[in-house]
C-alpha cells in the first residue's frame, strides 16, 4: 500500500494541474475585484465546533466525519466544510470591530468519509466565500453575484440558479410542524434514515435521495407558505435585486440544502453536465451561526463551490484543455566547459524572467535536442570550448531553423528583445 494513495484522495500534477492553477486564478482575481479577502483557517478543529454548526442530524456529523482523539485527548475533526472554520475565526480575532460588511474567501480541502464517484472524493477541494455583519438582502444578492460572475468567466454552460428561503427559526418551526403532519402518514414507507429525521429534523427528509422518499414528499406543502412577513419581504428583495442585475433564477421550494445553520435564503446552481452530481455551487445565509459558536448576533451569508466537480463539469462541456509546455530558449551543451557555462547562463536567464532549460542528465547533443523540442522550447544554442572562448553562440528558432549568431553575453538581451 506505500505506492497507492488512500482511497478518495487522488495526486494532482502534470497538464491536469494546470487546469487547477487557471480556475483558481481566475478565483482570486474576481475576488479581488469584489474587495473579498482570503483567508486560510486550520485544516483540523475542535469537533464541538462542526457538532454546534452543521447539526447532528445531518448526514456529515452521523456517517461522514474524519474524527479521532488527539494525544491531550481532545477530540479533533478534519474539516468537513469551510464555514464553520470561517466563522469560529471571525469571532476569535474580533473581526465584528472591522468595518462590515467583512467579506471573505478560501480555497482550500475538506474532507468527508462517503462513497466515491465522479466529482465525490474524500479529500476534495472547495471555493468558498463568506460574508458577515449584514442582514440585507443585497449580501444575499452579492454573494449570489460571485458564484453567477465566476461561473460566467469560466465559460460554464448550462447552469441554472435556484433559489428558495427557509425563513427564520419560527417560520422554520411552523414548516415543520406542517410537514410532520403531511409526512406522518407515510412515516412507515420511508427509509431507516428519513424514520430518524422525521423525529429530530423533519426538513432533512426532503434532502433524502432515496427514490422512495422523494416520491413520497414530491407533493409536500411549500416551505414559502409558512413565511412570516419579514422573511417574505427579504426573499421579495433578493429576487428585485436580481432581476435588476439580469441573473436568471428558479424559485424551487424542495431546496433545503444539506447543513442545520441555514437561515432564509438558500440557493444553488446545478447542470445536467456530469449526471446525478449536477449542483456546482451551494449556499445560502446563516443568521443564527455565529451566536451559537459564541459570538454576538450577526447577518451572514456564504457558499461552497466543489472545485473537482467544477473541474468535471468544464471537461464534460469543453473537452479536455490542451497544454503545450513552452520555453523561451534552451541551452545544451557540449564538453565539461559548455556544461558548466550553460547552468550558469540559464540560472542568469532565469533570474531575468525569462523560461530557460539546460542539460542536467548528460544527454548527447543530439538527445538534448530532442529533449528541446517535446518541452516547445522557442530556441535553442550549444555551448563548447569554442563559443566559451569566442564569446559568440548560434542560436536557433525552433519552428523556422533561423539561425542567429550572437555574442554569448548578450542571449538575455536578443531572448528579450524576440
Amino acid at each position: 500500500m506505500l505506492t497507492k494513495a488512500p482511497k478518495g484522495t487522488k495526486d494532482i500534477f502534470g497538464p491536469e494541474m494546470n487546469d487547477w492553477h487557471i480556475v483558481e486564478g481566475k478565483m482570486r482575481a474576481l475576488c479581488e475585484k469584489f474587495g473579498i479577502e482570503e483567508i486560510r483557517t486550520p485544516v483540523f478543529e475542535h469537533t464541538e465546533l462542526f457538532l454546534r454548526s452543521v447539526g447532528d442530524t445531518t448526514d456529515i456529523v452521523q456517517k461522514e466525519m474524519y474524527t479521532f482523539n488527539d494525544k491531550g485527548d481532545r477530540s479533533i475533526t478534519l474539516r468537513p466544510e469551510g464555514t464553520a472554520g470561517v466563522a469560529r475565526a471571525y469571532i476569535e480575532h474580533g473581526m465584528h470591530n472591522n468595518a462590515q460588511p467583512t467579506k471573505l474567501y478560501y480555497i482550500e480541502p475538506m474532507f468527508r468519509y462517503e462513497n466515491t464517484q465522479a466529482g465525490r472524493q474524500r479529500q476534495f477541494h472547495q471555493f468558498g466565500i463568506e460574508m458577515f455583519g449584514s442582514y440585507s438582502a443585497a449580501l444575499d444578492a452579492e454573494v449570489i453575484s460571485v458564484a453567477y460572475s465566476l461561473l460566467e468567466k469560466l465559460g460554464v454552460k448550462n447552469i441554472e440558479l435556484r433559489i428558495n428561503s427557509l425563513g427564520c427559526p419560527e417560520c422554520r418551526g411552523k414548516y415543520n410542524k406542517t410537514l410532520r403532519e403531511f409526512i406522518g402518514g407515510n412515516l412507515e414507507h420511508l427509509c431507516p434514515e428519513c424514520k430518524q429525521r422525521f423525529e429530530k429534523n423533519p426538513l432533512r427528509v426532503l434532502d433524502c435521495k432515496n427514490e422512495k422518499c422523494k416520491e413520497i414528499i414530491k407533493d409536500a406543502p411549500s416551505v414559502l407558505d409558512c413565511l412570516d412577513e419579514e422573511c417574505t419581504a427579504h426573499f421579495e428583495q433578493l429576487k428585485n435585486i436580481l432581476d435588476e442585475m439580469g441573473i436568471k433564477y428558479t424559485v424551487d421550494s424542495g431546496i433545503v440544502r444539506g447543513l442545520d445553520y441555514y437561515t432564509k435564503t438558500v440557493f444553488e446552481f446545478v447542470t445536467t453536465s456530469i449526471g446525478a452530481q449536477g449542483t456546482v455551487c451551494g449556499g445560502g445565509r446563516y443568521d443564527n451561526l455565529i451566536e451559537e459558536c459564541g459570538g454576538a448576533k450577526t447577518g451572514a451569508v456564504g457558499f461552497g463551490m466543489g472545485i473537482e466537480r467544477l473541474l468535471l463539469t468544464l471537461e464534460a462541456q469543453n473537452g479536455k484543455a490542451e497544454h503545450k509546455r513552452v520555453r523561451d530558449i534552451y541551452i545544451g551543451s557540449i564538453g565539461e566547459t559548455g556544461f558548466v557555462k550553460s547552468q550558469a547562463i540559464v540560472y542568469r536567464l532565469r533570474n531575468a524572467g525569462i523560461g530557460a532549460d539546460c542539460d542536467t542528465v548528460g544527454r548527447s547533443v543530439k538527445a538534448q535536442m530532442k529533449y528541446a523540442n517535446k518541452i516547445g522550447s522557442r530556441y535553442s544554442a550549444i555551448i563548447g570550448d569554442d563559443e566559451v572562448a569566442n564569446d559568440k553562440v548560434s542560436v536557433k528558432n525552433m519552428e523556422t531553423g533561423e539561425v542567429s549568431e550572437i555574442k554569448l553575453s548578450e542571449i538575455e538581451n536578443f531572448i528579450k528583445n524576440i
